[in-house]
């Protein structure tokens, strides 16, 4: 599936409060996903030592699907195309390592 076909599906199911800004619903669930995915990482290491199961798996699946859900809806409030954010985000990292500055921190590496 290519990344406008998903914002666009994912854009249907989109049922939340129109709060002031309608950006900041789906950006806290982001956050509450992304919660969720470290704790299903963080149990492979407390209850199967490190090893990824077929379960764990599926669940990590899981959690990947509802970040993915919620970075589409942030897209869309803020009226960009997926697909342009990922081309762009591609393009910034092959920029960066040509520089030899993939690693270090700040946005202007």
């Amino acid at each position: 599936m290519k990344f406008d076909d998903y914002q666009k599906k994912a854009k249907v199911t989109a049922l939340y409060p129109k709060i002031q800004k309608t950006f900041v619903y789906p950006v806290i669930g982001l956050a509450g996903e992304a919660g969720e995915l470290l704790n299903k990482v963080k149990k492979i290491f407390r209850d199967d030592r490190g090893k990824i199961t077929s379960t764990k798996k599926e669940e990590i699946a899981g959690e990947l699907g509802d970040v993915l859900w919620y970075v589409a809806q942030i897209a869309t409030e803020f009226h960009l195309s997926l697909k342009d954010v990922a081309q762009a985000n591609i393009a910034k990292l092959k920029k960066r390592q040509k520089a030899g500055s993939l690693h270090g921190s700040g946005d202007a590496r």
